[in-house]
């Protein structure tokens, strides 16, 4: 399921507060805030829109919108999460390159909002944050310079890797075909520890083959803690190295941050086939985010690029839904232009506050 997560109390606004003090936006404790985003045609971004150019529904039934607005002093909290595994080891130079093109886009030298902050993780069989919330270029471009696998991926690269294990595409251990914990490092940089208590403008950018291997949690967990999070997440499909080989995902196994003890570990069975490009495309549209596919490595910087842009084209919608749910129930969203030839991007839908995963 998808949802949309409630900003903090308080009454919506975006305005310009006394010099030296950042930005900030606030919104009713009943109100839904949803990041848009619009196309026309031929693709261009379309960043002139009103509230009367459309029409909301939840669960069906049609609600006002209260305000709709494109606010560029806002602060951004962004997450990089970058899978270091061996599958993708041959894109992982220009990824670098890229990222970092990226967060001197995001976070430029004379800032227009210095509120804007960015946080680093990689993950293969285990998810570890390089960088927490920072707003220096310097520390995530020396993070990003230094980021290979993980201490776990590393070692179960050593001769005991026998050719049966490998193709087991198994867990935590020794003997596995490389652990990529895609689904444990989207739950956790969505977390209390991370997002879920920030405000302001939220994404994460994710660069993966998309093919789970080891994560605790689930995909549909992965999305839930993003959409309670509030956050759009933008996916980056790289073919990599085991899915050309024929090699599954497996959906069991341990996980989370170093030190947690791991989890279950991957069975010995061979797993089914996995759809990494899929996988990636189902993330983006259920969290509200964009899907890219890099074909190639040299695709990459375009691609943060596309993101950067959108990132700052977006606007904000926030509407008060016509009936008080008070058991944190999941309410569909339908939001569409008036103009038939524009594509609009948003989530599908929120939790009302008070609900949590089951």
């Amino acid at each position: 399921m998808l949802a949309l997560a409630f900003m903090p109390p308080a009454a919506i606004s975006a305005q310009q507060p006394a010099s030296g003090q950042p930005v900030t936006l606030k919104v009713q404790a009943r109100e839904v805030l949803l990041p848009v985003t619009v196309r026309d045609k031929k693709g261009a971004l379309v960043t002139s829109l009103k509230i009367s150019d459309f029409t909301l529904t939840e669960d069906g039934r049609p609600q006002a919108i209260k305000s709709f607005t494109r606010e560029s002093n806002l602060p951004f909290r962004l997450g990089l999460l970058v899978d270091t595994s061996r599958s993708v080891t041959g894109a992982m130079e220009s990824e670098r390159k890229a990222a970092e093109k990226f967060v001197d886009t995001m976070l430029p030298e004379e800032p227009s909002n210095p509120s804007n902050q960015v946080f680093l993780i990689h993950f293969d069989r285990e998810v570890e944050l390089l960088e927490d919330f920072t707003a220096s270029r310097n520390k995530l471009h020396r993070e990003l310079d230094e980021m290979g696998p993980t201490q776990r991926e590393h070692d179960s690269q050593g001769p005991e890797t026998s050719g049966d294990d490998r193709e087991r595409g198994g867990g935590m251990g020794r003997g596995g075909h490389g652990g990529t914990q895609l689904y444990d490092a989207i739950y956790l940089a969505s977390g209390d520890d991370l997002m879920k208590p920030k405000d302001g403008r939220k994404a994460l950018v994710v660069f993966s083959d998309g093919v789970d291997r080891g994560s605790k949690m689930t995909l549909n967990d992965a999305v839930d803690a993003a959409d309670r999070a509030s956050l759009a997440v933008y996916t980056i499909y790289f073919k990599g190295e085991q899915e050309r080989s024929g090699a599954g995902g497996n959906p069991g196994g341990g996980g989370g941050w170093p030190g947690s003890g791991g989890g279950r570990r991957g069975g010995g069975e061979s797993a089914p086939a996995v759809d990494g490009k899929k996988i990636m495309e189902k993330i983006a549209t259920r969290t509200g985010g964009r899907y890219f596919e890099a074909k190639k490595k040299e695709n990459l910087e375009e691609i943060y690029g596309q993101i950067a842009e959108e990132l700052r084209g977006q606007y904000l919608l926030t509407y008060t839904p016509d009936v008080v749910d008070k058991e944190g129930g999941f309410h569909k969203i339908a939001l569409k232009a008036n103009k038939d030839d524009l594509t609009v991007v948003t989530r599908e839908g929120y939790y009302a506050p008070g609900g949590e995963a089951k």
